[in-house]
């Protein structure tokens, strides 16, 4: 324990009450770690509107959470983190839990070169259960030379408790390579992150167009944990081409036409972005 007396020992100046102890040590691990040592490796920057709470960015070498708001919100909690892995410009590795594919959908690569991402930067590698999952992300984090860390596995597996996500904690920090912990059908409970997000989908249009008209990415943001500042609440637009969260324009409500035209039935292209590199995942292998 690193020199420290354990939960109740006798020491020189007498007993230590076990439940003082015990409250101590959870205070440690969950404050451990935290914003100064991430914050030394530096920051990513996420736009104004975001940047000035989290002191220029977001913290590499720590880890981050970020939860649907709602079970309707899945997507809008999975473009935060394409937006996230599209704002660095080294390779980004996504742990994918099985179920989470299934549940969720594959990534598509043309979807994501139009979000900003370019999908020769992505490797996805997939896990047969939370365990793989967490044992692969585990694995990717000690490898400096990649850009971002998404971990996503399903539901609320016992695996990923309080210990699992400081493992992940120390390893970003040891790295320096941030790591983000992906939770679109789960509730926040107790981990080691130093920020996490609640992300909800917002209404879009694009400018000077009708409300209904589809525009940038729009998102409901809320920062409900910062270990090294303040929370916050935003609606901000994603800009794919600066990879920057923008303030989102206010628009009045707008009733959609009546008529609306069919959707094209042309053949698809067969050119576009290179596909997303996949794999496999066995923590037996070696």
């Amino acid at each position: 324990m690193h020199g420290r007396e354990g939960i109740g020992r006798r020491g020189g100046e007498g007993v230590e009450d076990p439940l003082a102890a015990l409250r101590r040590r959870v205070d440690e691990i969950q404050h451990a770690g935290a914003p100064a040592a991430g914050a030394a490796w530096g920051r990513l920057a996420l736009g104004a509107p975001l940047d000035g709470a989290l002191g220029g960015g977001l913290a590499l070498g720590a880890l981050h959470e970020v939860f649907a708001s709602d079970k309707g919100n899945g997507a809008a909690a999975l473009g935060f983190a394409l937006a996230l892995a599209a704002g660095t410009q080294r390779p980004v590795l996504w742990v994918r839990q099985d179920l989470a594919a299934l549940e969720g959908g594959d990534l598509y690569g043309p979807g994501c070169a139009a979000f900003g991402l370019d999908p020769a930067r992505l490797i996805v590698v997939h896990g047969a259960d939370a365990t793989d999952t967490l044992a692969a992300a585990e694995e990717a984090l000690r490898h400096a030379a990649l850009g971002l860390v998404v971990v996503e596995p399903w539901g609320m597996p016992s695996r990923l408790d309080l210990t699992a996500t400081r493992r992940l904690a120390l390893r970003a920090e040891r790295s320096g390579v941030p790591a983000l912990l992906l939770r679109s059908a789960a509730e926040p409970e107790p981990s080691a992150a130093v920020t996490r997000w609640l992300a909800s989908a917002a209404p879009s249009g694009a400018a000077g167009a009708p409300a209904f008209c589809l525009g940038p990415p729009a998102f409901a943001l809320e920062l409900a944990r910062n270990r090294a500042g303040p929370t916050g609440r935003w609606i901000v637009e994603w800009n794919a081409h600066a990879r920057r969260f923008t303030p989102a324009p206010r628009r009045l409500a707008a009733a959609p036409p009546a008529h609306r035209p069919a959707a094209s039935q042309g053949p698809a292209r067969a050119d576009g972005p290179p596909a997303v590199v996949t794999g496999a995942f066995d923590r037996r292998a070696g």
